[in-house]
């Protein structure tokens, strides 16, 4: 079984070579509108599709749990090569557990993680009760200081 998520694109060139260095693949079909990528480590199904849409939908950001810091880092260090700013959240607390974690946005403005997590947290972030209006998940990636390939 393998996960299928579809996207909307404005414009396919400048997402197509977001994803092909993001996951470290190539796409399995390209059309004029369309692209799918097949990946088996993680096992998923990732279309981008060109159609109109409203900016800020009810996505929040997507992610991949990995096995470790160094495997973070290797990521890091990967998409930067190519030229992708990653945000560090190193020894961070996010969604009730300790995590090390980047994150980068797509030209869209998808969030994506990638992160290790440590540990269980009562809390769900670090700022939980310092800064009320402060998300240890970004709740508008397209708003956010997430850097995307231009």
């Amino acid at each position: 079984m393998n996960m299928h998520v579809a996207i909307n694109v404005r414009d396919l060139e400048p997402s197509l070579a977001f994803y092909q260095t993001f996951f470290n693949a190539a796409p399995t079909k390209v059309r004029h509108n369309y692209a799918k990528f097949e990946l088996t480590d993680p096992g998923l199904h990732f279309s981008l599709n060109v159609r109109p849409y409203q900016a800020g939908g009810v996505i929040n950001h997507f992610g991949f749990q990995v096995e470790n810091t160094a495997a973070v880092l290797a990521i890091k260090e990967r998409l930067q090569a190519a030229g992708l700013v990653a945000v560090d959240e190193m020894g961070t607390t996010c969604c009730y557990a300790v995590q090390d974690k980047i994150w980068v946005s797509d030209p869209e403005g998808n969030a994506w993680e990638i992160f290790y997590t440590m540990a269980d947290s009562e809390f769900e972030s670090a700022d939980e009760g310092l800064r009320p209006e402060s998300a240890c998940c970004p709740t508008d990636p397209s708003a956010s200081d997430l850097i995307t390939l231009e």
